[in-house]
């Protein structure tokens, strides 16, 4: 038998039989989205803006542009905390009336 097979076959035996430990996969939900963020995107290119705040990543901000491509926003960019503070007095208005 050739070295390499048996090697192979002792790796196999050794991951089938070794005891099963308490991790737990990482799932797709728990993954931040965004891994980089841009900085500059036209604002007359946004089709639509979403929120998103789990508890194992910060909160992050994600563009849909007219092209259909998506991109992460800075959430510290200034034109987009002017329109988040905006936002938050219109909600702030309709629920005082």
């Amino acid at each position: 038998m050739d070295s390499k097979v048996v090697a192979l076959v002792a790796l196999l035996m050794l991951a089938f039989w070794s005891p099963e430990t308490d991790a737990k996969p990482i799932s797709l939900v728990e993954r931040c989205w965004c891994r980089s963020t841009l900085n500059t995107v036209p604002q007359r290119s946004i089709r639509e803006i979403k929120f998103l705040h789990t508890p194992s990543c910060p909160f992050q901000v994600i563009a849909k542009l007219k092209n259909n491509r998506e991109v992460c926003i800075n959430p510290k960019t200034k034109w987009l905390q002017q329109y988040l503070k905006n936002a938050l007095n219109k909600i702030k208005k309709k629920r005082s009336e």
